[in-house]
C-alpha cells in the first residue's frame, strides 16, 4: 500500500529506510509522509536501533558525499580514520530532528529481543528486522512504512511503502 492510501488517526512503525531517503532528498513521497507524523495527523514509532542504524547509515553518506571517503567498505574507512569522524556533523543534526517530527522512539528491552527471535525463526529476519516486528507486536501496531521487500512476506503487517522510490537492498 502506498502512504497517501494511510488513514488519517493511523498508529505505523518506521523502518530506518524511510528516514535516510527523507533526509538524503531521494523521496518526497517518505518527505510528505514524516510530515504527516509531524502534524500528528498520524502516529509515527520507531525502534531505538532504528535510530542507531538511520544514524550509522547517515554518516556514511555524508563522508562519502563530502568526498571524506570513497563508496565501498565505507564503515571500515571511518572505522580506520577517526578523524574524518569527528568532521561530520550534517548526519547528527538529522538524526537529532526524528523526535521533532512527533516520532516515537521506543526502547529495546530483553523482552523485546526474546520476541525477535520468534520472528527471525519464523520467517527468517536479520536482527533488525525481527526487533521491528517484535515493536510492532509489543504495541499492536501491524502498520509498517517501508521499502524493504522483506516485510512484504510478514502476513501480520500492512507494508506502507513511498511510491516515488524502487526497493532497494543497501549493503553498507
Amino acid at each position: 500500500m502506498r502512504f497517501n492510501e494511510l488513514p488519517a488517526g493511523s498508529q505505523v512503525f518506521i523502518d530506518a529506510n524511510i528516514f535516510i531517503y527523507h533526509f538524503s532528498g531521494v523521496s518526497n513521497n517518505c518527505s510528505s509522509f514524516l510530515e504527516r507524523c509531524e502534524r500528528e495527523e498520524i502516529f509515527g514509532f520507531t525502534t531505538v536501533n532504528i535510530l542507531l542504524e538511520v544514524m550509522h547509515r547517515l554518516m556514511m553518506l555524508e563522508a562519502v558525499t563530502r568526498g571524506l571517503v570513497t563508496p565501498g567498505n565505507i564503515a571500515k574507512k571511518l572505522k580506520g580514520k577517526p578523524e574524518i569522524i569527528t568532521q561530520l556533523r550534517t548526519y547528527a543534526e538529522q538524526v537529532e530532528k526524528v523526535p521533532a517530527m512527533n516520532i516515537n522512539v521506543v526502547p529495546l528491552t530483553e523482552d523485546l529481543c526474546h520476541k525477535a527471535l520468534t520472528w527471525q525463526q519464523r520467517y527468517g529476519l536479520m536482527a533488525n528486522d525481527s526487533i521491528l516486528l517484535a515493536a510492532c507486536q509489543e504495541y499492536n501496531c501491524w502498520n509498517l512504512a517501508s521499502n524493504d521487500h522483506v516485510f512484504a512476506r510478514i502476513k501480520e503487517l500492512t507494508l506502507w511503502k513511498p511510491s516515488d522510490v524502487e526497493a532497494v537492498n543497501v549493503s553498507w
